[in-house]
């Protein structure tokens, strides 16, 4: 596909997956094209942990309440450090949500499916921590998102768009 069709074909993928393991040079592959996301004033905020170890993923899921992606054979684990790029503007944000759609991106056009777990692992219960616990994460890094990784068992179904015209204009807001 090319960059177009993979934009357009990427959706959030929450059914089942195949248990057919993603080899780690593919797990590699798609954690190079987060990294080489842009990264406000090349802070490099973002890092990454793949899993692709059945007992590291087991306790992992053990902590995902309710499930998230839990018969996805790999996950990518997206963490980012507050790290101000001058005077006190962060873009951690910016930068991890460039890595996660760079690797969603990568994931569809290698024939897997994902979907960005971030709300769900952050919210007031914490789950992030307890996932940040079982994969060693020293405290000066956040856990934002888990990324399961897996070839789906069911076609991604696209949700539905807003019209092109009720989103987008031209020289100003809402043509006139």
């Amino acid at each position: 596909m090319n960059v177009i069709d993979v934009i357009h074909n990427r959706h959030s993928y929450r059914g089942k997956y195949k248990n057919i393991p993603v080899p780690r040079e593919d797990l590699v592959r798609i954690m190079q094209a987060g990294l080489a996301a842009p990264s406000g004033c090349n802070k490099q905020t973002t890092s990454l942990i793949a899993v692709d170890d059945p007992a590291v993923l087991a306790e992992l899921h053990s902590v995902i309440d309710p499930p998230a992606g839990e018969t996805a054979p790999a996950a990518i684990c997206v963490l980012t450090q507050r790290i101000n790029a001058y005077r006190d503007k962060c873009f951690a944000v910016q930068d991890y949500s460039a890595a996660i759609e760079n690797m969603l991106l990568a994931i569809v056009d290698m024939g897997y499916q994902s979907c960005w777990y971030e709300g769900h692992i952050t919210d007031d219960d914490q789950i992030c921590r307890k996932m940040s616990r079982i994969l060693n994460v020293p405290d000066s890094y956040d856990l934002v998102c888990f990324l399961p990784v897996g070839i789906a068992e069911d076609d991604p179904l696209p949700p539905k768009k807003k019209d092109f015209t009720e989103r987008a204009w031209f020289n100003s807001f809402r043509n006139r």
